[in-house]
């Protein structure tokens, strides 16, 4: 809900203030915009910034978006029908598809908490973004940077490789 924190660019570029990007953070792939250029001053980054957001994330971000939605008004009704006296803030549904967080206002009761981890799986389940989250950490498949790569990639520098590297098994830097 609103981090600032400072990220090293994973190619070296300076973006330009307002510039969409995909960060890897400690919770995993995320969207976010820069403000100013980083001056690390030897201190540790907050995480990877990976690339520039592209057309087709912004169509992956709408869907997750549309989940999102769907999950905040389950969750909603849940509180409701169980009579909660906590109030549902916001659902974030991060970048890669993987991490769903409810975010309330005021203590939440243990019941809750346990309904919202399950409801989480259940969209996590639905939204079913396994493909694309495996792309994103393991690049864009076997034979990656040769001519036998299964989705055209033979440089490693498309834009899941740049993501996998990033934040991907292969190591975070």
């Amino acid at each position: 809900m609103g981090h600032i924190g400072r990220f090293d660019s994973v190619d070296g570029f300076r973006y330009a203030r307002r510039t969409r990007v995909i960060c890897c953070t400690s919770r995993g792939l995320e969207v976010g915009e820069v403000l100013s250029a980083s001056e690390s001053n030897g201190e540790q980054a907050d995480g990877d910034l990976v690339r520039k957001l592209t057309v087709e994330d912004d169509l992956l971000l709408a869907r997750l978006d549309k989940h999102g939605d769907d999950a905040f008004q389950a969750c909603r009704q849940l509180i409701e029908s169980r009579g909660f006296a906590t109030a549902l803030l916001d659902v974030e549904h991060l970048f890669d598809g993987q991490s769903l967080y409810f975010y309330f206002l005021g203590e939440v009761p243990a019941e809750l908490e346990r309904l919202t981890n399950d409801l989480a799986e259940a969209y996590e389940a639905k939204v079913n973004f396994q493909q694309f989250t495996e792309t994103l950490t393991e690049g864009c498949g076997s034979g990656c940077e040769t001519e036998d790569a299964e989705n055209g990639c033979t440089s490693g520098a498309c834009s899941s490789c740049a993501v996998a590297e990033a934040c991907g098994p292969r190591g975070r830097r």
